[in-house]
C-alpha cells in the first residue's frame, strides 16, 4: 500500500475501538474514531474516509441505521464504502432486518465478534477497489 488509507470507526465500545484501531494501524491504515453517529458524520463531512466501519447500537438503539442512511444522503460521501459490524441481529432479534429491504445501504455487513483477519481481508478489498458497490446482502451472500 503506497498511500496510507484512512478508515473512520464509529462506535461507542472504547475497548473495541481500541482494538480496532490497533489491528487497523498495524496493517498501515491511518484510524480516526468517533463515539456516536453525530460525531462520525461531522468527522466523515471533514475527513472524506477512504471506509466507514459502522455499528448499529450506540447511544441510541437504532443510530447506525439512521447513520449509514445519513452518510448516503451527504454528496461527498453517498460513495464512501460503509461496513456494518454489529451484534444487533443475535442481541437483538427485534431489529433484524434483512439487508435486502434495500432501506440499509452497506457495503458489507459482518457480525460481532468479527473475526480479525476476515476483517482486515474486507477492509483491504473495499478501500482498494475504486468504486465498491452497495449491497444489501449480509457477508457470505453477493447479489449478482
Amino acid at each position: 500500500m503506497t498511500e496510507s488509507k484512512m478508515v473512520l470507526l464509529i462506535d461507542d465500545d472504547r475497548d473495541y475501538v481500541r482494538a480496532i484501531e490497533t489491528l487497523l494501524e498495524s496493517a498501515g491504515y491511518r484510524v480516526r474514531s468517533a463515539p456516536n453517529g453525530r460525531e462520525g458524520l461531522q468527522l466523515a463531512r471533514t475527513l472524506h474516509p477512504d471506509l466507514i466501519l459502522l455499528d448499529v447500537m450506540m447511544t441510541e438503539r437504532t443510530e447506525g441505521f439512521f447513520t449509514l442512511q445519513e452518510i448516503r444522503r451527504t454528496p461527498t460521501l453517498k460513495e464512501t464504502p460503509v461496513m456494518v459490524i454489529s451484534s444487533i441481529y443475535a442481541d437483538q432479534a427485534i431489529f433484524r432486518v434483512s439487508p435486502e429491504a434495500g432501506w440499509l445501504p452497506a457495503n458489507l455487513f459482518l457480525p460481532k465478534p468479527v473475526d480479525p483477519a476476515r476483517l482486515l481481508a474486507e477492509v483491504r478489498r473495499l478501500v482498494e477497489s475504486s468504486s465498491a458497490p452497495v449491497s444489501h446482502a449480509p457477508a457470505g451472500r453477493r447479489d449478482k
